[in-house]
């Protein structure tokens, strides 16, 4: 099975085709010019779908980077 990060990573690459894998970890929407508020609600989508939880709509403003977002899947369920 593959883990969070490789599955997290994976959606970045597909909402964010140009970047590159080594600067995924690090990745936000201050440090993507490309992350704007369409490509937030892409990205967030496919996350959701990805790993077929629901995320909360309140939860949209803090989930602002890999990091985070990341974080937030470890929490919401450390088994996916």
């Amino acid at each position: 099975m593959t883990n969070i990060k490789d599955r997290v990573n994976l959606c970045f690459c597909n909402v964010f085709p140009n970047i590159r894998p080594e600067d995924i970890p690090g990745a936000s929407a201050t440090s993507l010019a490309a992350w704007d508020s369409v490509a937030h609600v892409t990205l967030l989508s496919t996350v959701a779908e990805e790993f077929g939880v629901e995320l909360e709509v309140e939860d949209f403003d803090d989930l602002v980077s890999y990091a985070l977002i990341v974080d937030y899947l470890e929490k919401k369920s450390p088994d996916v």
